[in-house]
């Protein structure tokens, strides 16, 4: 077997071993942000209500996308760190334990699904429509969550063990699906009912569970450096547990924090109207787009930090870190530029209403900026992780995630009471945490330097 061989991790340039790992990425999390935009933008077309309905469930879509986010980095940088080794035991004990997991929450969220949905939304509000089709739409996102749970897995998986176009045909094969039934299911189009928000739902799993198939089929027929079998599945390793954690938990808790922080934040939207719940949710959707290519960018990147800290290779982990941060930085400044040219138009996507729409300019103009103090502690807290300081990246989280921008919003609400003033909060809490990200990082660089 070729597992002794060198991995390409520790051989390619770096420069040319960062573009083809993370450029693959950064194009499939863009493709996959513009389904969740394209779901919200047919959605909007039903009615402002429906929007709401989505915007409120995001916080909740997220708690399973913490859990599967979570375990997915977990994996990217356990089994880089074994492949270094030359440990095959150990990395197919970590991809079988990380399938016996995903299993497991799968059924978790499916009780959630069938329980659950609809007493979350009469907790935030009373409108009927809101809850009615709320209830449906997260009902079916729940119930049928194992495509989300695997497809990340084996997507992670692939980018691991450095097979990234691979993991970007699986995910750009899932939102190419979401896309194309999202109009199709939603307003029956042709030969297809007219389901409306439940069509926006079921072409959204649809398209996860296809992504995890082509993932799955990648990963059995392309991936020589991990090995899939169903007693190793069924009796999970605990210490794999413990190692996918040690590094993951702390994305598990950013992204849990993150759905706790907006749920919060909507309640206090709420006080004001739900067409202001609404541009919050239009913002997320749009903040989850911007940040794609960092996202893409730390999926490339960790598993080249991993491997190199495993060999003890630091002049390739502070190079990779260079070229990652100068790259996101840069192209969070064009966004931002170009996001504060056109939010009129960005509005006119979701069917904006004239209400929607007042509301919508100024917090939009004011969300923008956060976007690159926002990249710029995504791979910073990111390389924290893969470098075992992942401390450091739950201190981040934890504020970023949900004491800044909850405390935010709360403290500007009780100070001012007018809602334009509120979306400054969203810049504040990303500028502060980002200041922290650079000192805890100045400290593990030293740490590691004086190793």
């Amino acid at each position: 077997m070729s597992e002794t061989k060198e991995n390409k991790l520790g051989t390619m340039p770096v420069g040319k071993l960062l573009i083809s790992m993370a450029v693959p990425m950064m194009l499939s999390f863009f493709i996959q942000a513009l389904y969740n935009i394209v779901d919200s933008m047919f959605v909007a077309k039903i009615s402002e209500n429906a929007l709401t309905a989505v915007s409120l469930a995001f916080p909740m879509q997220q708690i399973m996308n913490a859990i599967g986010i979570g375990t997915g980095v977990g994996i990217s940088a356990s089994i880089p760190r074994a492949i270094a080794r030359k440990d095959s035991d150990r990395a197919d004990a970590l991809a079988n334990t990380g399938i016996f997991l995903c299993a497991c929450y799968a059924v978790v969220f499916i009780l959630l699904g069938l329980f659950f949905t609809r007493t979350f939304y009469t907790m935030q509000t009373d409108v009927t429509e809101i809850v009615e089709s709320g209830t449906v739409y997260l009902s079916i996102v729940w119930i049928v969550s194992a495509g989300a749970f695997f497809g990340n897995l084996f997507e992670k998986m692939l980018t691991s063990t450095g097979n990234a176009a691979q993991a970007m045909l699986a995910m750009a094969g899932g939102a190419v699906f979401n896309i194309i039934f999202d109009p199709l299911l939603i307003f029956g189009i042709g030969p297809f009912p007219e389901m409306g928000i439940a069509g926006a739902a079921l072409a959204t799993v649809m398209g996860q569970v296809f992504a995890a198939v082509i993932a799955v089929i990648f990963n059995i027929r392309r991936n020589r450096w991990v090995h899939f079998n169903l007693p190793k599945i069924l009796h999970p390793r605990l210490s794999a547990v413990k190692e996918i954690y040690s590094v993951g938990f702390p994305s598990m808790i950013t992204i849990g924090l993150s759905s706790m922080s907006s749920f919060v934040i909507n309640q206090v939207l709420l006080q004001y109207s739900t067409t202001a719940t609404a541009v919050f949710g239009i913002w997320l959707k749009l903040q989850n787009f911007c940040y794609m290519p960092a996202f893409g960018m730390n999926n490339g990147m960790v598993p080249i930090l991993s491997y190199n800290y495993g060999t003890r290779r630091f002049d390739r982990v502070w190079q990779t870190l260079k070229y990652a941060l100068t790259v996101i930085v840069s192209l969070m400044i064009v966004l931002t530029i170009v996001f504060e040219c056109i939010p009129d138009v960005l509005l006119r996507m979701f069917s904006a209403s004239e209400a929607l729409m007042s509301i919508g300019l100024i917090a939009l103009r004011c969300a923008v900026l956060s976007l690159v103090f926002g990249g710029a502690t995504v791979i910073l807290t990111s390389a924290m992780q893969a470098l075992s300081h992942a401390r450091f990246t739950l201190i981040i989280n934890i504020l970023r995630g949900f004491v800044l921008p909850a405390g935010s919003f709360f403290l500007l609400s009780v100070l001012f009471g007018n809602l334009n003033r509120l979306w400054i909060a969203i810049p504040l809490a990303d500028a502060i945490a980002c200041i922290i990200a650079v000192s805890l990082y100045r400290v593990m660089r030293r740490d590691l330097d004086n190793a």
